[in-house]
């Protein structure tokens, strides 16, 4: 813990904050006096200790997110271990080439490695060193001369372009290891290094804006909030950003209501009913002076969810139910299910609790064994064993998953009889497409099988998709 704390120490004065000797060792000691299994202890700790200003708050709340969740070394669950290992090789690699390319000490590419190896220090001491509008390039002046901030712009763009190519030279890392390193391990690396560039592109730009932002700026419209969020992968979400999604998807629900409503009343006029028309046409010697229409009922679909709650799928299908219950209004019904390998119903707990609410329990009191292996031939299996009468021609099914089963039975036919019993198949893939078919991938034969395969791993996919679902 100790090692810990001061390497957060050396990262919070790299970027910015004044920490000494005598805070750091009284936070070290309050930290024997609480229980550091809770965080909220924890982090106030931290907080009395190292944030002695609203403005260091800011920077303080910034850091320690960054330092114990996005950089946290336990962050990719399976094959850790081995991920460690192959991490640590592949960014050796990439720090012998940046010096055979001729790059000196300092440069940006050495402050990524040590960031992607989990210690920020140098790459926010770099990130505060691009605050100095007039500091010089590599030793010669400014660009623009006195006055002109195009320097920190150059200072600034190389850093960018530095993160694009340590990124790209992952990548063919990646890629020219697939005979030595399993399906598995590549796919956890290439996240690992995804989030962590991810989180530098996020330090980089959010100080940009941070820098001059000593006055008060008006929140974001919807427009904007969506422009910004919509892009980015459900499983790279900071907390704030996912507050933020909640009320961007609040809004997106309230003016898809909004048009669903207009629409059902224009439709409640339904085709002319010429035997009420003529009948009160008798009233005024035959002439229809009362036109009658008859009532058409609006038609709303009925929805069965079934939803991998297994590692990182599940952020996505979170999202994904939080917006369908919102729209209850729109369906004649919708009945949830999750599944690791069996299912359980979970559509009591949206209908007793507020939707967030019941999101929560669904992850907490939802009878499954949520450690188990993902097996879709086994929850098809008892889906139709118990729940097949909930399909019939008016719903539609989406299922959302990886199609990951881990080699067992993917059971086809099952998910071919569901197909024939419901109006529509919908699969819901939050992977990313370049994996679709590897490994233990069923997504080849279960695409076959569906009426319509599509990604789902950020708001924008996720929007376009519920948009053509209500609409």
């Amino acid at each position: 813990m100790d090692r810990t704390i001061l390497k957060f120490v050396s990262s919070a004065r790299a970027a910015g904050l004044r920490i000494s000797t005598t805070e750091t060792l009284d936070c070290l000691n309050q930290l024997g006096m609480i229980d550091l299994l809770s965080e909220t202890q924890f982090s106030r700790v931290l907080r009395a200790n190292f944030a002695k200003s609203r403005k260091d708050q800011t920077t303080f709340d910034h850091l320690y997110h960054l330092f114990f969740h996005e950089l946290r070394d336990d962050e990719v669950l399976v094959g850790a271990d081995a991920i460690s290992e192959y991490r640590r090789e592949m960014l050796d690699s990439l720090e012998v080439d940046a010096r055979d390319d001729g790059e000196g000490p300092g440069n940006p590419i050495e402050a990524l490695i040590d960031f992607l190896s989990g210690n920020p220090a140098a790459f926010l001491e770099l990130l505060k060193g691009l605050t100095s509008e007039n500091q010089p390039t590599g030793g010669q002046p400014s660009a623009g001369g006195p006055g002109s901030n195009l320097g920190a712009m150059v200072r600034r763009l190389n850093v960018m372009m530095a993160i694009n190519r340590t990124g790209n030279a992952l990548e063919a890392a990646i890629q020219d290891s697939r005979d030595r390193i399993p399906w598995e391990t590549r796919e956890g690396l290439n996240q690992h290094f995804q989030r962590r560039l991810e989180s530098a592109r996020r330090l980089l730009t959010r100080q940009r804006q941070d820098a001059p932002a000593n006055k008060r700026k008006p929140p974001p419209s919807y427009d904007r909030r969506l422009a910004r969020l919509g892009a980015v992968p459900f499983t790279s979400l900071t907390p704030k950003e996912v507050r933020e999604m909640r009320d961007v998807i609040r809004e997106l629900v309230r003016k898809l209501k909004d048009t669903v409503n207009r629409r059902y009343a224009a439709r409640a006029r339904g085709p002319l009913n010429v035997k009420k028309t003529l009948r009160k046409a008798m009233r005024y010697q035959g002439v229809p002076m009362e036109v009658v229409h008859r009532k058409k009922p609006p038609a709303r679909g009925k929805i069965v969810v079934l939803c991998d709650v297994s590692g990182s799928v599940w952020s996505s299908a979170r999202f994904m139910l939080n917006m369908l219950y919102s729209l209850q209004e729109c369906f004649t019904k919708v009945r949830s299910f999750i599944f690791v390998a069996g299912l359980d119903e979970v559509t009591h707990f949206f209908e007793d609790h507020d939707v967030n609410q019941a999101i929560e329990k669904v992850m907490h009191d939802a009878e499954l064994a949520y450690d188990a292996a993902t097996d879709y031939g086994l929850t098809f299996r008892e889906f139709k064993a118990v729940y097949m009468d909930v399909l019939n021609k008016k719903t539609t099914l989406i299922v959302i998953g990886d199609g990951r089963s881990n080699y067992a039975n993917p059971e086809a036919d099952i998910l071919d009889e569901m197909r024939e019993k419901c109006r529509r198949l919908i699969w819901l893939n939050p992977e990313t497409e370049m994996f679709w078919y590897s490994g233990d991938s069923e997504m080849r034969l279960y695409e076959g099988i569906c009426n319509e395969v599509r990604p789902c791993a950020n708001l924008n996919q996720l929007t376009e998709f519920i948009r053509e679902l209500v609409l």
